[in-house]
């Protein structure tokens, strides 16, 4: 057999993660890399040398970390067609000490984005960027900001097979039933698309990336998933809580956290000068 018969299989695999519960992108990264894999195996034998020499392939045109997440996509599908026998190990990577500076979002950067989308009159732009990033809460689960929400001050998010409770700040609880009333609406979610349905991720990601010439933010910096980042690090330097702040975030490792608290650079390099161990 070979892996160009297993073409055949990918429909019956996309409804397997969907068994699994797998996000929608999670869906679509999953099948795309297995795509990718099935296309450069083509009529290569099943076995697992193939899959250790498409390994090596890969890590001689991705990152480290590109590589493990294909990786698990490709691990993954040999569980579901019964070859088990047939997964390779990732890459094992140091964890690094401190993070890029220039991913970094800063509290500063933050609030000047904030100003840009007031400045275009999009306050609903304005009041999301606060909502994810005062709750910490991923732009997928925005939709979980409800009417009944807002009146209750906590949110119900309920995302990959986990239930958490968000409360609301009561600046913004707020501004959201200020935006409420302005708007009429009556209930569900609070951030809607014009068909009347919850934000697209993609959606959120773009009008963000707008505002980053009025605000002068690097766009590399400006998408959904930093304003988690920013509230993990400004909630960690508030409380030192790595537990609490971890079921806030609802990850089901402490060691994901960490990844999100990380000092960046600069600041790790004032730490090891303090010090004072040269002289």
């Amino acid at each position: 057999m070979r892996f160009s018969d297993l073409t055949e299989c990918l429909e019956g695999y996309e409804a397997y993660l969907k068994e699994l519960e797998r996000s929608r992108a999670t869906i679509s990264q999953y099948l795309r890399d297995i795509r990718a894999f099935l296309g450069w195996a083509r009529e290569m034998e099943l076995k697992k040398e193939t899959v250790i020499y498409y390994k090596k392939h890969l890590t001689e045109i991705y990152k480290p970390t590109s590589v493990n997440v294909k990786l698990a996509a490709v691990n993954n599908f040999m569980d579901y067609i019964g070859h088990s026998e047939l997964k390779v190990k990732q890459l094992r990577i140091q964890r690094q000490a401190y993070a890029s500076e220039n991913r970094e979002l800063t509290r500063n950067e933050y609030f000047r984005l904030i100003e840009a989308a007031r400045e275009r009159k999009d306050d609903r732009l304005a009041l999301i960027l606060m909502t994810l990033c005062s709750t910490g809460i991923r732009a997928s689960e925005l939709k979980f900001i409800t009417v009944e929400a807002v009146k209750k001050g906590q949110a119900v998010v309920q995302l990959k097979g986990k239930t958490r409770i968000i409360l609301l700040p009561g600046k913004l609880e707020k501004k959201l039933a200020y935006y409420i009333r302005k708007k009429h609406i009556k209930s569900g979610p609070v951030f809607l698309s014009k068909r009347g349905r919850p934000l697209e991720r993609t959606y959120i990601w773009r009008i963000m990336k707008s505002l980053c010439n009025i605000a002068h933010v690097k766009p590399e910096k400006v998408f959904p998933h930093n304003l988690r980042h920013l509230f993990a690090a400004c909630f960690y330097k508030l409380n030192k809580d790595i537990a609490k702040l971890s079921d806030i975030l609802g990850h089901s490792s402490i060691n994901t956290t960490r990844i999100y608290i990380m000092s960046s650079g600069a600041e790790h390099k004032r730490q090891m000068e303090s010090l004072r161990l040269i002289i």
